[in-house]
């Protein structure tokens, strides 16, 4: 009854135990085999988990891990070495689905561009087959690409089952995601649809006086525009094939030092290692999109922005906060682009005025340098002018005490020159204390007195530390080998035992055979019967014999007497001790 008990409380306590986290899973898995496997899975299953089957994947290709049996055929166990390779094989899939969505994005927005440009150049009209060619292109690759966001979305949401062991894809379906996606496949099905559809489209003409000016344009300018809005997959691309977030060990310090890998943070190493490059690139795209997309917006409505080179000039100045205004937008979606340009621009413009400042600060090494020669020629400087007040003050000396005529003149001049180098000396130093105060900036953090204090401080903790765990690693072996010296003592206990009563028994045999030779009988030594690997002694009724050694002090006190007794005294005295029981075998 006692081990039963025990047993269910065994049980109840795996049970009832904290879920393990999703790298544990598949130690406490394989933690217990036999009639408790079903306890074992379920205590090593986590909380998202609603199922005890996981699918199967590369079977071809051996990740590790055996089979057990739960509902009939054998499945794949989820341990760590699948669990990784399905996640390596997932990134892979999602970094090539990721490319191809970004290629079919840009073969839209070329297709588009090309339509349009031949079109307004009256190669052909909106009604011909060659713009229903295109546009059946458009609505080919748009179709594809929202495919492909789909795709990657769900393997996003295989990724986060895996790495919240998970088998319910509905767990990943936060409101967060659902809305990312919605936004995703709004953005990228905005394309020109095959057809002619035209609409009025009326506008006042701040070039021509404030005329109202009334036009028929297509449709396809108001939905080839927001075409350029799926270029934000060049940032998941660099995201994805940045060597930040393939490397695993860059993964694994960031996920130490709590760091996300976002295209916020890809953004930020960019700007840090080619800052000119990157401005670049985006100033140049930027300068090329506006202009055009400025120029479809009022090329119905003004013949000057027509005209490509008005449209870059128009957003060149607005770019740069200039304005002429010898161009201005007429239309409100011209207006906006105007609008919104002048906003990237001054960003930039404070951008490019950070990097550059950045270019042109001294380096640590080039700051030392500096601060080295600065102090070589103040401290001579302070020299001469210690050695000018010296002088002064002699020759002030000299004119006043050593001459026989004082002349007021040139007493006056040596004051006057002095005083002068008093002056100079005192400057010289104000400089000397300036260029201590410019030497202990940030990027000279290793002279600070107070961070050398504080390192010093880390660095005797981390002594004592180490100091203190080898202690405590010399103390462990020291317990170790005396419990295993006391083991073994403990195992030899029995042995020992057994040749004391040996020795004791051939010690009392001997003593009685001594005392009463008539009643010596054929040794029975109870050795057969005590092995040396015997943990317990066999109880009797029977008294056991008195000790040799209180006998041999009894027989110390009282040989006077028995030597004096006489003989028959002597042969008569065995006779009580006929009665004695015989030894226990």
């Amino acid at each position: 009854m006692p081990w039963r008990i025990c047993y269910g409380c065994v049980n109840l306590h795996h049970l009832l135990r904290k879920p393990v986290s999703t790298l544990s899973i598949p130690g406490a898995m394989k933690a217990y085999s036999g009639g408790r496997d079903a306890a074992g899975e379920e205590a090593g299953v986590a909380l998202v988990g609603v199922h005890s089957e996981y699918p199967r994947y590369g079977e071809e290709r051996a990740l590790g891990g055996g089979t057990y049996k739960g509902g009939g055929a054998a499945k794949h166990k989820p341990n760590i070495g699948y669990r990784l390779g399905r996640r390596k094989a997932l990134f892979e899939k999602r970094k090539r689905i990721s490319d191809y969505a970004l290629v079919m994005g840009m073969f839209g927005i070329i297709i588009m561009v090309i339509e349009n440009e031949l079109s307004s150049a009256g190669v052909y009209t909106k009604a011909s087959i060659y713009s229903q060619a295109f546009k059946t292109l458009i609505s080919m690759s748009t179709v594809i690409l929202l495919g492909l966001i789909v795709a990657y979305h769900a393997l996003e949401v295989q990724l986060f089952m895996i790495d919240n062991c998970a088998d319910d894809w509905r767990i990943a379906m936060t409101w967060q995601r659902i809305a990312q996606i919605a936004l995703e496949l709004a953005i990228c099905a905005v394309h020109p649809i095959p057809g002619e559809y035209t609409f009025t489209w009326t506008t006042k003409l701040a070039n021509k006086g404030g005329v109202i000016g009334v036009e028929v344009v297509p449709y396809d300018v108001t939905l080839s525009l927001p075409m350029f809005f799926r270029l934000y997959l060049i940032c998941r691309v660099m995201l994805l094939h940045s060597k930040l977030f393939t490397d695993a060990s860059s993964r694994s310090i960031g996920a130490l030092n709590r760091i996300n890998f976002n295209t916020r943070f890809v953004l930020k190493t960019l700007m840090t290692i080619c800052p000119g490059t990157v401005l670049l690139v985006f100033m140049v795209s930027l300068w090329i999109i506006a202009s055009w997309t400025l120029r479809q917006c009022e090329r119905f409505h003004d013949e000057e922005h027509a005209n490509l080179l008005n449209a870059m000039w128009l957003i060149a100045i607005t770019f740069l906060s200039v304005g002429f205004g010898d161009i201005v937008p007429n239309t409100y979606c011209g207006r906006g682009i105007a609008v919104s340009t002048g906003i990237m621009g001054a960003g930039c413009t404070a951008l490019l005025v950070t990097v550059a400042s950045r270019k042109l600060e001294l380096t640590r090494a080039e700051k030392h340098v500096h601060n080295f020669m600065m102090e070589t020629q103040l401290t001579k400087k302070l020299k001469n002018a210690a050695a000018n007040v010296l002088r002064e003050t002699w020759l002030i000396y000299k004119h006043t005490r050593l001459v026989k005529r004082v002349h007021p003149g040139r007493v006056r001049t040596h004051q006057r020159k002095f005083l002068l180098a008093i002056y100079a000396l005192r400057k010289v130093k104000m400089d000397q204390r300036k260029l201590m105060d410019n030497a202990n900036t940030i990027t000279d953090m290793a002279k600070d007195p107070f961070l050398l204090q504080t390192q010093n401080t880390v660095y005797e903790i981390v002594s004592d530390m180490s100091t203190r765990q080898d202690t405590i690693e010399e103390r462990l072996t020291s317990l170790e080998e005396k419990l295993t010296s006391l083991q073994e003592q403990v195992n030899n206990l029995p042995d020992v035992m057994a040749r004391c009563l040996q020795q004791c028994w051939e010690r009392a045999e001997q003593k009685r055979n001594f005392l009463h030779p008539d009643t010596a009988a054929a040794p029975t030594p109870p050795a057969s019967t005590i092995s040396s690997y015997s943990r317990t002694l066999a109880t009797t009724t029977h008294p056991w014999p008195a000790s040799p050694v209180l006998q041999s002090a009894a027989r110390t006190h009282s040989a006077p007497e028995s030597t004096s007794a006489p003989p028959a005294a002597q042969a008569s005295s065995p006779a009580p001790h006929s009665s004695r029981p015989p030894l226990p075998s």
